[in-house]
């Protein structure tokens, strides 16, 4: 039977879409049980260290400030479903060599580290091609329905990979964890060949030519809109978005609980995530950019109340609003750029919006692994909190003093309508229809 277009799970009418999610659950299950996994390890081989965590995640991360916007180009440039094949292979074999490394015995904190960076690479190229590519597979017109079904497919693995994670580690060790994420792959890997081409809905390639990278920058740039929407997401991913590391040292170092609990805990933070993905699939348009800050400075407080909690059950009791708040946060901000950017620059806009999500980790992770140091695990949580309403009020501050200046020296440098509607529930710089036929 036809899923109705207005229904929470329109997009699966889609064959191709089917496919392509079914292969993405398994997979983003696997990426889930590692980064469990890798955490812990990271634990046990630094003695505990919640600044060796920091530097893990930080380093994972640290490709995509620089190649996350290369990776835009190239999803504009290229065959998407073939660069993802390219990356997925990329991540598998970087799972498989640090999972023998791990599983024989001899793997050290600093070949944790090396993979991180490694792992990283691929991530940076994939993210932007991955965005991108779920409007060739639904079109313009289920796109809002996708992305949310695509963010529920990766919460769905983030309800199921914490809790496998933790059966996986405490019977076997980390390292077959990480093994486990490399053989799931295979799953994604297999989907992407089943996908007809002639089902695609292709986008115009562009051409090979100086400055296309400068060119995504300007187009962002001149746009009050996204500049608002991409220093939100900055704040989310440097200072909220840090739950693997946060909940370990929690876990581990103030409730003192084993690898079981760390999982199931998770698990926990997951089901509020896959209830958010959900009623972001819901969405028949875009949210406005009132409701992307307004998610943002949600999240930031749910994630100070976490840190509050002083006995691990109301820890457990808060982590489903964790999760809820941080995956409408997310999918909210990613609908917004997605929806209003003309289609031959999204690739290179959304790797702009993966690299201040991703990116601003190495700034984050090892700052709150140092407050965690200094104050104890819970300072992470509140710190980071904290530090996310100031990040969101001192952008909201500095595009708007942009725009007003603009206004008195006669520049028209932002999208006019931006300066007029910068908080309006409607988007504040339409597509140009002409691009979306």
């Amino acid at each position: 039977m036809q899923l109705r277009q207005s229904s929470t799970f329109a997009s699966l009418a889609v064959p191709n879409f089917r496919t392509y999610i079914s292969g993405a659950l398994v997979s983003n299950v696997g990426t889930w049980v590692q980064r469990v996994a890798q955490d812990w390890l990271v634990l046990q081989l630094s003695g505990g260290s919640a600044m060796a965590v920091g530097v893990t995640t930080a380093l994972q991360f640290v490709p995509a400030l620089v190649l996350s916007p290369f990776g835009g180009v190239l999803a504009d440039r290229f065959d998407k479903r073939k660069l993802l094949m390219f990356t997925q292979s990329w991540m598998a074999l970087s799972a498989l060599v640090l999972g023998l490394l791990a599983v024989s015995g001899v793997a050290q904190t600093w070949h944790v580290y090396v993979f991180a960076v490694v792992f990283g690479i691929g991530t940076a190229l994939d993210a932007p091609a991955r965005q991108a590519f779920v409007s060739e597979m639904v079109g313009t017109e289920r796109l809002t329905n996708a992305i949310g079904l695509n963010s529920s497919a990766f919460n769905a693995a983030r309800l199921i990979g914490p809790g496998v994670a933790g059966l996986i580690i405490a019977a076997f060790g980390s390292g077959w964890a990480i093994l486990s994420n490399g053989v799931s792959y295979l799953a994604f890997l297999l989907a992407l060949l089943l996908l007809r081409e002639d089902k695609l809905v292709r986008t115009e390639r562009l051409s090979r030519a100086k400055g296309q990278v400068r060119e995504g920058i300007r187009y962002v740039a001149d746009r009050a809109d996204l500049l608002i929407a991409l220093g939100v997401g900055f704040a989310v991913g440097t200072f909220g978005l840090n739950f693997q590391m946060t909940n370990a040292l929690m876990v581990r170092n103030e409730f003192h609980l084993d690898a079981q609990m760390y999982g199931l805990l998770g698990t926990v933070s997951g089901a509020g995530s896959l209830l958010g993905a959900l009623l972001a699939a819901r969405r028949k348009s875009s949210p406005g950019l009132r409701f992307v800050v307004i998610a943002a400075l949600a999240f930031a407080v749910v994630n100070v109340l976490s840190g509050i909690a002083p006995t691990p059950i109301l820890y457990g009791l808060v982590l489903p609003l964790v999760g809820l708040s941080a995956l409408l946060s997310l999918t909210a901000t990613n609908m917004f750029v997605q929806m209003h950017v003309d289609p031959q620059v999204r690739g290179r806009v959304m790797a702009l919006y993966m690299t201040v999500l991703m990116g601003g980790t190495p700034i984050g992770a090892p700052l709150l692994g140092l407050l965690a140091e200094w104050f104890g695990p819970r300072a992470p949580l509140i710190g980071g909190g904290l530090i996310q309403v100031a990040v969101i009020a001192a952008v909201l501050a500095l595009v708007a003093a942009r725009v007003q200046r603009g206004r008195s020296e006669g520049i028209s440098g932002l999208a006019p309508d931006s300066r007029l509607r910068m908080f309006a529930a409607v988007p504040a710089v339409a597509p140009d229809p002409a691009h979306e036929c």
